[in-house]
């Protein structure tokens, strides 16, 4: 853990510390940039989050114990490198709007969306604002509408890819919040149900919500051109995966308008999209030795490749880093889960 966050806590913060701090803060333009860090602004910036981290100190030191499960030393200094600044820029942003911010927040499966938006609701919360974390997987159509969708294209053996999500539902309740209406009655996903097959559950009645954190494997993912399938990457190989891969990329084009419903956009990009291969078998094993079901390595292989035919990370995600319309802010995902790079487009 960095020497001074003690320092900072104890509020016992010497002239010489605080100019290491700010110097390590704008050490990083583009780090500072993505976080609307300058020079003449660092120190009302750093005061602010130093304050913020004593308030969301306690509720922090708890999550990391019972949810995250992680060493709070260790998750201290990504509290301070990315969690708080980045709450604070959605604070900001939330501001601006005057009326509800729709936050999208893109990464493939492992790459921490569900943790990020647990940290951000916490952080928010101190900072006054209502928090709904939503995930494009409580917008899956139903079980029944499933099994009649899988009779009409069996190739949709699992949820998950593009033409399984209910989408004038996902607009309707955004619209809803948008508009600043009081109560909205938000649709929630049970994945356990039908062994794992999973269905609609009671939906949540939610009031007064000011930031949505929408996530998703493919939020806020754009159609791309059908002749990258022509030489596409593993395990794209057949006539039969290059028609499934046409057909989901044809499928997106109706998710744009649930798009466009996004303020803006946050892309955790892994460095190597082959990772999250190796995250998903980490889970499971987490998942099996806490005596929960868990699948197989080969069952689990079989899974993430079904997910890489249907929308390949190196072809989806990769134009997005040359499309500052699509995506606002990156956060590199390193092979070990920790965090790289950090910036805006």
């Amino acid at each position: 853990m960095y020497p001074w966050l003690q320092e900072i806590i104890a509020e016992d913060v010497s002239e010489l510390t605080w100019r290491q701090v700010r110097v390590a803060t704008l050490a990083n333009p583009a780090k500072a940039k993505a976080f609307d860090i300058t020079p003449t602004n660092v120190d009302e910036m750093l005061q602010e989050r130093s304050q913020l981290l004593k308030s969301v100190l306690p509720a922090f030191r708890q999550f990391c114990q019972t949810s995250l499960r992680a060493n709070f030393e260790e998750m201290l200094e990504v509290l301070w490198d990315l969690w708080l600044p980045l709450g604070m820029k959605l604070a900001a942003q939330r501001r601006s709007l005057n009326r509800p911010l729709i936050q999208g927040i893109l990464g493939v499966q492992g790459t921490g969306k569900t943790t990020m938006c647990q940290v951000l609701s916490l952080i928010l919360q101190q900072l006054g604002y209502r928090t709904l974390s939503w995930s494009l997987d409580d917008l899956y159509k139903t079980y029944s509408d499933r099994l009649i969708l899988l009779q009409q294209d069996p190739r949709l053996i699992w949820r998950g890819p593009p033409g399984t999500h209910d989408i004038d539902l996902g607009l309707n309740v955004l619209e809803q919040i948008r508009q600043g209406e009081k109560a909205v009655t938000v649709p929630r996903f049970d994945k356990s149900l039908y062994a794992g097959a999973g269905d609609r559950t009671t939906p949540e009645i939610v009031t007064d919500i000011d930031i949505v954190l929408f996530e998703g494997w493919f939020v806020g993912v754009q159609p791309i051109d059908p002749t990258a399938f022509d030489l596409a990457p593993p395990p794209i190989i057949t006539d039969a995966d290059k028609a499934f891969a046409r057909e989901m990329n044809r499928q997106l084009s109706n998710y744009l308008p649930l798009w466009q419903r996004l303020d803006s956009l946050i892309l955790l990009y892994p460095r190597d999209y082959r990772s999250s291969l190796e995250w998903r078998k980490q889970a499971e094993q987490q998942m099996v030795a806490a005596g929960k079901a868990g699948m197989s390595d080969s069952q689990i292989k079989d899974f993430v490749n079904y997910f890489w035919r249907s929308l390949h990370p190196e072809l989806f995600l990769k134009p997005i880093l040359r499309s500052p319309s699509v995506a606002d802010l990156v956060i590199e995902i390193c092979p070990d889960r920790t965090f790289g790079a950090i910036y805006s487009l």
